[in-house]
C-alpha cells in the first residue's frame, strides 16, 4: 500500500495485534466489552484529526453525529424487539413501548425504513452526514470558522439534546431507546455476541484507521494542511476552500455516525446523554490527550482517557471526577502534543536507531500516521 511506509505498517500491525490478539486473550469478558465502548469513541477522535488537526476545524459538536448514528441503530434495533406478538399486551401491538405510553397509535413516518437492516446501516453514516452538509454549507460558504463554528456546533449539540428529550413519544426521551435484543435475529446481549462486536467493532475502527490515512496521504490531505496553516493563500490559488471543509466535515461525521451505531450495539442503548455539549467537549479530549494530528494517537487517547475514567471511578468514587480533571491538567501541561508527542520526543530517536532502515523508509515517505508535525508546509 503506497500510502503507508514502513514504520506506519509496523504501528498499525502493533495495534491490530493489540486489539485483536493480547486483549481478548488478557481481559474477561466484562473488561473486553468495556475496550470495546472505548472503540467507539475512536471513530470520532480520527475524524477529529482530519477535520481539527489537519484542517483547523475545532468542532464541539461530535456527539451529534455520534448520536445520530446511535440513534439509527437502535431504531432498527426496537423495531426488530417490538414484533405485535412481542407487544400483544400495548393498547397498540407492533409499535415501540414508549410509543405506547405516550399514547401514539402508528408508527411514524420517518420510523418506518428502519425495518430494513440494509436500509439502517446506510443511514447510519448517511444521516450524519447530510447534517453535517447543512451545516458546512451554511458555514463555510459564508466564511464562518474558528471560534464561532466551534460554539456554533456546540450549540446545536445543545439543540439537539433539547430536542430529543422533548419528542419523547418519538425518542424515547430523557431516557433514550432500550431493551434493545437481537439483531437480525441474533441475540446481541450475551457475552458471545459482546465478543463477537468487539472483534467487528476493532476491525471497522482499524479499517476507518486506513481510510482516513489514505485521505491525508492523497493531494486533499495535503491541501487540507496548506488550507490550516494559509487558507487565504490556498484560496487565492483557486482551490474551493469551503467544498475542502464541508467534505471533511462530512467525513469526520460519518465516522462518528459508525461509532454511535458499534456503542448502541456494545452497550445495548441509546440516550441523549450521549449527544448534547458534555459528551461532545469529552470526545475532543481524547483526540487532544492522544495528540490531534496524529491517528494512532487519537486511537489510544480514547483508550487511555476512558479506561482512566473507569479506573479512577472505581477506586475513588467519591474523588473520581477531581482526579480525573487533574490528570487532564497535568497532561496537557506536561504533553501539550498529546500521546504522540511524548512518542515523537522519547520513543521516536531510540526506534530510529535499533530500526535504521525503518527510518530511512520514513524520511522516503513522510508519515501521515504518527508525526505531531504537519505533514506538509503551507510555505
Amino acid at each position: 500500500m503506497t500510502f503507508l511506509n514502513r514504520k506506519d505498517a509496523l504501528f498499525i500491525l502493533l495495534l491490530a495485534a493489540l486489539l485483536l490478539v493480547l486483549l481478548p486473550m488478557v481481559l474477561e469478558p466484562f473488561r473486553l466489552n468495556l475496550v470495546g465502548k472505548y472503540l467507539t469513541y475512536g471513530f470520532v477522535a480520527l475524524g477529529l484529526v482530519l477535520c481539527w488537526g489537519d484542517a483547523g476545524i475545532l468542532s464541539l459538536g461530535q456527539g451529534v453525529f455520534f448520536g445520530l448514528g446511535g440513534y439509527c441503530m437502535s431504531m432498527y434495533l426496537k423495531l426488530e424487539a417490538s414484533t405485535p406478538e412481542a407487544t400483544k399486551i400495548q393498547s397498540t401491538p407492533g409499535i415501540p413501548d414508549f410509543m405506547d405510553w405516550n399514547q401514539i397509535t402508528e408508527l411514524p413516518l420517518f420510523w418506518q425504513p428502519f425495518h430494513s437492516l440494509p436500509l439502517t446501516l446506510i443511514a447510519i453514516p448517511l444521516v450524519p452526514s447530510l447534517l453535517a452538509l447543512g451545516i458546512g454549507f451554511a458555514m463555510f460558504k459564508r466564511r464562518v470558522g474558528g471560534t464561532y463554528f466551534a460554539i456554533i456546533t456546540q450549540a446545536i449539540a445543545a439543540i439537539l439534546t433539547i430536542l430529543i428529550i422533548g419528542q419523547q413519544g418519538y425518542t424515547g426521551g430523557v431516557n433514550g431507546i432500550t431493551d434493545l435484543r437481537t439483531l437480525n435475529g441474533w441475540d446481541v446481549r450475551s457475552d458471545h455476541a459482546h465478543n463477537v462486536l468487539y472483534f467487528i467493532n476493532a476491525g471497522l475502527l482499524l479499517g476507518c484507521l486506513l481510510l482516513a490515512q489514505y485521505v491525508r496521504r492523497s493531494k486533499l490531505g495535503r491541501i487540507l494542511v496548506a488550507m490550516r496553516d494559509k487558507e487565504d493563500r490556498v484560496r487565492f490559488s483557486g482551490y474551493g476552500v469551503a467544498d475542502f471543509k464541508i467534505f471533511v466535515f462530512c467525513f469526520a461525521a460519518a465516522l462518528a455516525g459508525i461509532g454511535g451505531a458499534m456503542f448502541t450495539l456494545q452497550v445495548g442503548f441509546m440516550s441523549p446523554s450521549f449527544v448534547g455539549i458534555v459528551p461532545s467537549i469529552e470526545m475532543v479530549i481524547y483526540c487532544a490527550v492522544g495528540g490531534r494530528t496524529s491517528l494512532l494517537g487519537a486511537v489510544y487517547g480514547a483508550l487511555a482517557v476512558n479506561w482512566a475514567r473507569t479506573s479512577l471511578s472505581e477506586a475513588f468514587p467519591e474523588l473520581w471526577l477531581l482526579a480525573l480533571d487533574s490528570l487532564f491538567i497535568l497532561v496537557v501541561v506536561a504533553f501539550p502534543d498529546g500521546l504522540a508527542g511524548v512518542y515523537r520526543r522519547y520513543l521516536d530517536p531510540v526506534l530510529d536507531r535499533l530500526l535504521p532502515s525503518l527510518r530511512r523508509s520514513s524520511l522516503a515517505h513522510p508519515s501521515a500516521v504518527l508525526p505531531v508535525e504537519p505533514v506538509v508546509s503551507a510555505e
